[in-house]
C-alpha cells in the first residue's frame, strides 16, 4: 500500500518525505516497532528517487535524430571524431 501512496507522489515529496524520516530516525524519539517500519520505508522511498534520478540521466543522455528517435547522445561516429581531432593535435 505504501507503494501505490508513494508512486503518486512527486519527487520532491518523496524527498521531502525520506528528509522527515531521516529527522525522526536521528532524534530517536520512536519506539524501536516505528524506527523498523520507518526505516523500511525509507529504504523504499531511497530505491524510488534513485529510480527516478537514473530514469532522467538516461534520458540527459539521449537525443533524437532527424525521424525523431531518441539515440544516444555519444554515438561511436562522435568518439571516432573526437579520436582523429586529438591526433591532429
Amino acid at each position: 500500500m505504501a507503494d501505490k501512496q508513494s508512486d503518486n507522489k512527486t519527487f520532491e515529496e518523496k524527498m521531502n518525505e525520506l528528509e522527515a524520516i531521516v529527522n525522526q530516525l536521528e532524534q530517536g524519539n520512536v519506539s524501536l516497532e516505528e524506527s523498523m517500519d520507518k526505516f523500511k520505508v525509507g529504504i523504499q522511498l531511497s530505491e524510488q528517487l534513485q529510480d527516478t534520478l537514473t530514469k532522467a540521466e538516461h534520458t540527459m543522455a539521449k537525443m533524437m535524430d532527424k525521424d525523431g528517435n531518441e539515440v544516444d547522445f555519444e554515438t561511436p561516429q562522435d568518439e571516432k571524431d573526437d579520436q582523429n581531432a586529438n591526433q591532429a593535435d
